[in-house]
């Protein structure tokens, strides 16, 4: 491996946004144990990040990832008992998709296995012409994890999820935006700007409202409803200076300055 590859990379290029970037070119990206505590660690930096308001994960080269290292599947588990959690990878896939903060998949490339549900937690997706999905878990004898059955489940339908889970089909990039996994399909040298227009819709956004409908649409999905604390978001955007704030720059015809307060 050369030194330029490892364990996901986190760079905060612009205000208020921060990227993941998968770093193991050279093997498409697969993800071993040590990247997955990497990602853990820094999910839970950029959720303590009040400035944060957009995370964009993407990959180096030319697939956005290949899935867990399936050496590592098969190897003896290590002594260390984080590395060694057999829900490694249900947890790190849980913990994106619990940020409030607002994400974007940027797939730069084709997906396969355990990373098809890495970019399904994020909130959107942007993929680009010639790349494909596979999810082979049946063909390895996996009976894959809770959360990402009900991901999948609950975000591109049963039959989608069944299609996927159990026929293992390599699936192309025209099919994953017809049947919802993508949001956007563009030609690969389109990727940044429709990322970046995207970015720019949700910087425009109230981030407490955004936060909250995030949380509030997630929870509802996958049947995790809390009244009360989803009336809390709804009264605690009522009561907040972005609400305030917004309501006179629409009077006033300009651009809001939310703050998230």
């Amino acid at each position: 491996m050369s030194a330029a590859e490892g364990p996901p990379l986190l760079t905060r290029a612009a205000p208020g946004c921060a990227t993941l970037t998968l770093n193991r070119p050279r093997h498409l990206n697969r993800l071993h144990r040590e990247d997955l505590l990497v990602l853990q660690g820094q999910i839970a930096e950029l959720a303590t990040d009040t400035s944060l308001r957009v995370v964009v994960l993407t990959g180096r080269g030319r697939l956005f990832c290949a899935g867990f290292n399936l050496e590592e599947l098969a190897a003896p588990e290590p002594d260390d008992t984080a590395s060694s959690d057999p829900q490694l990878f249900e947890r790190t896939v849980d913990a994106l998709e619990g940020l409030a903060i607002p994400t974007i998949a940027r797939l730069n490339g084709s997906v396969f296995g355990g990373a098809t549900d890495l970019a399904l937690a994020c909130d959107f997706r942007i993929g680009v012409q010639g790349m494909e999905l596979c999810m082979p878990a049946a063909r390895l004898g996996l009976h894959y994890y809770p959360s990402g059955l009900q991901r999948y489940v609950s975000r591109l339908g049963l039959s989608a999820a069944k299609r996927l889970f159990l026929l293992a089909q390599t699936v192309g990039a025209d099919e994953l935006l017809r049947i919802g996994y993508l949001d956007a399909l563009v030609e690969p040298d389109g990727l940044d700007a429709a990322v970046r227009s995207m970015t720019e819709a949700l910087l425009a956004g109230a981030p407490l409202a955004l936060a909250g409908m995030k949380l509030s649409t997630n929870e509802i999905a996958r049947g995790d409803i809390n009244p009360s604390r989803l009336r809390e978001r709804v009264d605690r955007c009522a009561r907040s200076a972005d609400l305030r704030e917004g309501l006179l720059a629409m009077a006033a015809r300009r651009t809001p300055r939310f703050r998230g307060q």
